[in-house]
């Protein structure tokens, strides 16, 4: 099993990423998926998932501001972040529910 996440950078507050979840050795059109993000100095917190039927849920803090989404084709999950403000720097990470395993999470800096 091996998810990674990729897309991350250097962006001025108001712009915009897509980060991406490549996914391997399991199937995400058949489990929840999530994405996570753990800032400097504080504990790995869940932002968004998307289940099997594509039904979305976001924490508060990204609500309106980032979409997730899923290619079962593909076998990966986006993140769309926009209006990004300097509290969205961390690092994000991917996640299956029922699966114990994080993949490499990718780099998120917003400037002010």
């Amino acid at each position: 099993v091996q998810l990674q996440a990729f897309g991350g950078g250097l962006v001025q507050a108001g712009g915009s990423l897509r980060l991406s979840c490549a996914v391997s050795g399991f199937t995400v059109s058949r489990y929840d998926m999530f994405w996570y993000r753990q800032a400097p100095g504080e504990q790995r917190n869940w932002i968004a998932n998307i289940n099997p039927s594509g039904a979305t849920n976001y924490a508060g803090s990204v609500k309106g501001r980032f979409t997730i989404s899923k290619d079962n084709a593909k076998n990966t999950v986006y993140l769309q972040m926009d209006s990004l403000k300097p509290e969205d720097t961390a690092i994000y990470y991917c996640k299956a529910e029922r699966i114990d395993a994080w993949g490499q999470g990718t780099q998120v800096t917003v400037s002010s």
